[in-house]
């Protein structure tokens, strides 16, 4: 094997009450997928930013082609041929794709050469085999567009080191399959390419080398063919995990939501089903499959235009977030950092932000230690790890933040709770620790409706499947005849309308 293109030793980080890193080896090959994974806090997010300049080690040495160096910034990384991607690219939608990838360089002269710039882009995008159209504003890309962009970009700095930060983590399995087909181009390229990720079976396709982070210390790097799942979940937790999904079977209770020919003009048509007391209704579906708009119906954020909602015997109108919690409605967005929180705010803020009034005193004042203990609650019921109650929320792991949106849900004692791609971007004890919770929270009676684009997770935690395409409702589904080929062939459009009232219909019974 050659020399390592990267290398780090001995690389130490600490925070206020927190060790970050300590003493990690880790080493790039040019031309090598290496997988980064471990769970939430692992020190994953700590290490890439030291590599790109972000942040500065207490202790250890960075070298580059067996050189030392010293990062300080991203501008640094970027000048030495590292540069890092994220689940979400930071593209300007206003400017077309030629100037999104070469926004960053300073070296083109005073006067932009617009048809060198537009020849240049569309070579870059040829070597990866991507076909856009370089005068094509960046507002209409895909996200899967707007990654190879992105990848244009570093290509375009000369890139030798890549960092993909959970890149797949909103893609479409078409999608991250047209991502790989760009990643092992770029590795016959020679470029070293560091994949972070959380879904194991995408690691094991892609990566030549895995290495696991737990609680700060290098556990475990080793070739992929020398490398299991179950050995890496061991490593990533310490412990085995015989199960991920922990839905125990029990007995559905009465009628809790009814919906009837619910519609939405150009977003979702015809959407009818039932949902019990103590059951779990997945709901799964192709990118675009409009799932979430129902989802967003149900909880008033853009009400339906048509159709008809019975909750708890009753029929109901909901026009707004506010109507649809005081019914019992609780809905835990998919953008957990744009929408499901206030970064900025405590943990303890955030937990109790929905139901505000119960910790106000008749002059308005906020009783700060009842807060502080219902926060302390949830801390331990969820195992949130974070220093304290009070830490900004925006401080967290992606996983901690998810236990927050949940707790906050959860403070308001909802009789349905909705939850939109839960486990996305979480690591596999977390994301066990969210199944088994669903699994409890059924288990006491709870109405749950389950979105994710995980098809085993689906599977694994739904007593019956809804499946929809494109704003349209294919079927349902029952446990026992339910699959991977079944749900996506309904997915796919293929044969299942006709049936899908009689589904829901037999639901009732």
């Amino acid at each position: 094997m050659s020399a390592p293109i990267l290398e780090l030793r001995g690389i130490t980080k600490s925070f206020p009450g927190v060790q970050a890193l300590e003493d990690v080896d880790f080493r790039l090959y040019p031309g090598e997928v290496h997988a980064l994974i471990g769970e939430n806090g692992a020190g994953k997010s700590t290490l890439i930013k030291i590599m790109t300049g972000v942040y500065q080690p207490d202790r250890g040495e960075i070298r580059l082609e067996g050189r030392p160096v010293h990062i300080h910034n991203s501008q640094e990384a970027q000048a030495l041929g590292i540069a890092a991607i994220y689940q979400e690219p930071m593209v300007f939608p206003d400017l077309n794709v030629a100037e999104n990838i070469f926004i960053s360089h300073q070296d083109r002269g005073r006067w932009v050469r617009w048809g060198k710039m537009y020849a240049d882009a569309e070579a870059i995008l040829g070597q990866l085999d991507v076909r856009l159209d370089v005068r094509q504003p960046a507002r209409g890309l895909t996200l899967a567009a707007q990654q190879a962009v992105e990848i244009a970009k570093a290509i375009s700095l000369k890139v030798r080191v890549l960092i993909m930060d959970e890149p797949t983590a909103s893609l479409s399995a078409h999608e991250v399959e047209q991502l790989f087909q760009i990643v092992r181009r770029l590795r016959c390229q020679g470029v070293a390419i560091l994949f972070i990720g959380h879904r194991l079976e995408e690691v094991m396709r892609i990566a030549d080398r895995i290495t696991v982070l737990r609680d700060g210390r290098l556990i475990s790097s080793a070739p992929r063919e020398q490398v299991t799942v179950e050995g890496v979940i061991r490593d990533m937790v310490g412990r085995t995990i015989e199960e991920f999904f922990a839905k125990k079977t029990v007995a559905r209770g009465d009628l809790l939501l009814s919906v009837r020919g619910l519609s939405k003009a150009g977003v979702f048509h015809d959407i009818h089903f039932d949902l019990y007391c103590g059951e779990v209704l997945g709901f799964a579906g192709l990118i675009g499959a409009r799932r979430t708009d129902v989802a967003l119906a149900l909880f008033g954020v853009e009400p339906a235009d048509a159709g008809q909602i019975w909750f708890a015997g009753r029929e109901v109108v909901i026009r707004s977030p506010a109507e649809a919690q005081r019914l019992g409605i609780a809905y835990a967005t998919e953008d957990r950092r744009k929408l499901g929180l206030i970064t900025p705010m405590s943990v303890a803020a955030n937990i109790t932000l929905p139901t505000l009034p119960r910790y106000l005193s008749r002059l308005g004042l906020l009783r700060r230690r009842e807060e502080a203990a219902v926060a302390e609650d949830f801390r331990r019921r969820l195992s949130i790890r974070t220093p304290s109650v009070r830490t900004e929320v925006g401080k967290l792991s992606g996983g901690n933040q998810q236990k927050v949106v949940l707790s906050k849900w959860l403070n308001a004692q909802p009789r349905l709770l909705i939850l939109d791609e839960p486990t996305r971007g979480i690591d596999v004890r977390t994301k066990a620790e969210v199944h088994h919770m669903i699994g409890e929270l059924a288990a006491q009676g709870l109405g749950i409706i389950l979105i994710s684009s995980d098809l085993p997770e689906v599977l694994a935690m739904s007593d019956r499947i809804l499946v929809m395409r494109e704003g349209r409702q294919m079927g349902i589904f029952s446990r026992a005849e339910a699959t991977q080929e079944s749900i996506m062939t309904a997915a796919m459009g293929q044969n299942r309308v006709a049936e899908a009232a009689a589904m829901a219909e037999g639901g009732r019974s």
